[in-house]
């Protein structure tokens, strides 16, 4: 099954103040980490929304370590990734 197609009942994309009501934190505080560039979001215009396969993520890496995921430690993976493409002109990811 391709993934792009999820079934009716589970969306591609979360709101921001959906996402936040998931992760059990405030609107404000995933505003916060998006714009620090600690967690992922698609900005469309003047939005974000959150990928969905996101949160996924982070609740099965919580999951399978049975601790805390360091979501500023993902984030400093990307920003690093992305640096090491523009650096030798290749994809961040």
């Amino acid at each position: 099954m391709d993934s792009t197609n999820k079934s009716a009942g589970s969306p591609a994309f979360y709101t921001v103040a959906e996402a936040a009501r998931v992760l059990r934190v405030t609107p404000a505080t995933l505003y916060r980490a998006i714009r620090d560039d600690a967690f992922p979001a698609v900005r469309i215009r003047t939005r974000y929304v959150i990928p969905a396969s996101a949160v996924d993520r982070l609740a099965a890496e919580a999951a399978e370590s049975g601790g805390c995921v360091d979501v500023a430690a993902m984030a400093a993976q990307r920003r690093a990734a992305r640096e090491v493409a523009r650096a030798t002109g290749g994809a961040p990811w």
